[in-house]
C-alpha cells in the first residue's frame, strides 16, 4: 500500500462555489508542491444539514484517496453522473470544476 503523502500544516488554498440539485456549496482545495490537488473542503449553506453533512464526508474521503495517491481524473469518473453525464454530486460538480479548469 502507498504511504499517506502529508501535506504542510501551512499551505495555499482555493475557494469556490458551485451549485448542485437547488442548493450551493462552497470548496476550498489545496495542492501539493506539484501542482496536483491534494484535499478538497466541500460545505453546504446550511451546516448540519444532511446534504452539508454528505458533502464534508464525501471530500474527506476523497482527500484521503488523493494523499494516498489516486488521481483526480480516476475519482472523476468514477463518481456518479446524470443521463446527460452531468455530476450527480456536490464532490463531483466541484472535481468537474477542479479538472476542467473552469475553477482552482
Amino acid at each position: 500500500m502507498t504511504a499517506r503523502q502529508r501535506l504542510p500544516n501551512r499551505r495555499g488554498s482555493e475557494t469556490f462555489a458551485l451549485r448542485c440539485a437547488g442548493l450551493t456549496y462552497v470548496a476550498t482545495v489545496s495542492r501539493f508542491d506539484d501542482g496536483r490537488i491534494a484535499e478538497i473542503f466541500l460545505s453546504n449553506h446550511k451546516a448540519g444539514s444532511q446534504a452539508d453533512t454528505a458533502a464534508r464526508d464525501s471530500a474527506i474521503v476523497a482527500s484521503l484517496a488523493l494523499q494516498f495517491g489516486a488521481p483526480l481524473d480516476v475519482i472523476q469518473r468514477a463518481l456518479l453522473r446524470d443521463p446527460q453525464g452531468r455530476a450527480s454530486s456536490p464532490l463531483g460538480g466541484a472535481v468537474d470544476l477542479i479538472a476542467g479548469g473552469q475553477q482552482p
